[in-house]
């Protein structure tokens, strides 16, 4: 059975804020993932909810890397006064410089971190009342310093995300991302790209021809799921290790969390989806992506550095090959994630606005929001600077290697 501690409370007329009257009664912490399913999912079938807080995205997550790392998981669940959920947080609790905060799971593995929502529910919460919901959860969890909410978009759905109001300033990165044509790929990527964009993409796809017989492969079965694993997780240690940077898809919880959120229960149709793009029966390229209604969401992609392809971009060619796909299946936006590339900005034409948010619940919570907001501010602010960029790259780098020395 999953312990919880609740907060119970009849709606008041007017809060402390002067916003109006609360419209959730109970505030249930849950710890037992395994009890919530039947209600997640049902809640997730209507809510306002990413890929990344589908119940079959966060279970494997918990169960592995959360495992693995030893994470204290918690879920938030808000009800009205008939019972019915309205929200429901996938909440992390984490320690870090004598601080105590919650955050969304998945941590940089998850490209949007959201609560889901009954949309309706969302659409009656202003500044006071979020501020006053959260700052309830966050008391009902106990022990907290601050809930630390970052790369969260402004709206989903065409609905603003509550949280998100509370915005300490916007996030170092967008996400970007483009709209599907439904059953006609070729017309969403003439419009999300320009004609000289197209033109490369064709020229490299002909030359691509020249190497032989392609296929664009998904892994369903355990052997397929696991080959495409493979090759993906082989072709970004190469890469990494070319950049001399640390790979943090090197982890055995990492297999276990893709190969698990890729094959599923059995109960329902997996959150995560692989893709490979085959050359004579090798993968050149792969893609890593995650599922919820009518929204794909991208959340790695790798190729073969090794490979006679590479100047051809096996990479993009898979990806304008799966946004075809996807548009057949009926999908009506594909985003490939937050972080600036140049591959983003040629095949999207739109963006989420992402922000993060700081809410302090104790004296020291107020000095952890102050750094934690500085913090994300540099670190934009660099992100928009070329210049700055290439500094930081280039310390980053002389750091690395400087540390095996000091070892």
């Amino acid at each position: 059975m999953p312990t919880a501690a609740s907060s119970l409370a009849t709606p008041d007329t007017v809060s402390s804020s002067g916003s109006a009257a609360r419209p959730w009664a109970s505030i249930a912490i849950e710890t037992d993932i395994a009890a919530l399913a039947e209600t997640w999912r049902a809640f997730e079938a209507t809510a306002l909810a990413t890929p990344y807080q589908s119940y079959d995205w966060i279970r494997p997550f918990s169960e592995t890397i959360g495992a693995a790392h030893a994470m204290t998981l918690r879920y938030a669940l808000v009800r009205d006064a008939e019972g019915a959920l309205c929200a429901l947080l996938p909440l992390a609790i984490t320690g870090r410089g004598g601080f105590r905060f919650a955050e969304f799971i998945g941590g940089k593995h998850a490209n949007y971190h959201m609560g889901l929502y009954a949309p309706a529910f969302a659409a009656q919460l202003d500044i006071g009342l979020t501020e006053r919901m959260l700052t309830e959860i966050g008391h009902a969890i106990g022990g907290l310093d601050a809930l630390a909410f970052v790369n969260q978009p402004v709206t989903w759905q065409g609905v603003s995300n509550p949280a998100a109001l509370l915005a300490a300033g916007p996030s170092p990165s967008r996400a970007y991302k483009l709209a599907l044509v439904p059953g006609d790929g070729d017309a969403a990527l003439k419009r999300s790209m320009s004609s000289h964009a197209r033109k490369k993409l064709k020229n490299k796809h002909s030359r691509f021809k020249d190497f032989g017989s392609s296929v664009l492969t998904r892994g369903t079965t355990p052997e397929g799921v696991k080959q495409i694993i493979e090759a993906f997780l082989t072709q970004k240690a190469e890469r990494f290790r070319a950049m001399s940077v640390p790979d943090p898809f090197a982890e055995p919880a990492m297999r276990a969390f893709l190969e698990r959120g890729a094959l599923g229960d059995g109960s329902t149709r997996p959150v995560i989806e692989l893709y490979s793009l085959d050359l004579d029966g090798r993968s050149v390229a792969t893609y890593v992506g995650a599922t919820q209604g009518e929204r794909f969401s991208g959340m790695a992609t790798s190729f073969d550095m090794g490979s006679e392809t590479v100047k051809t971009s096996p990479g993009e060619l898979l990806l304008a090959e799966l946004i075809r796909l996807k548009a057949g299946e009926g999908v009506a936006v594909f985003d490939l994630g937050v972080g600036e590339a140049r591959y983003k900005t040629t095949f999207c034409d739109d963006h989420d606005d992402l922000v993060d948010s700081f809410l302090p619940l104790t004296l020291k919570g107020r000095l952890f929001a102050r750094i934690a907001q500085t913090k994300r501010e540099l670190k934009r602010r660099i992100k928009r600077s070329p210049l700055a960029l290439k500094l930081a790259h280039r310390a980053s780098g002389w750091l690395r290697r400087r540390r095996p020395e000091a070892e």
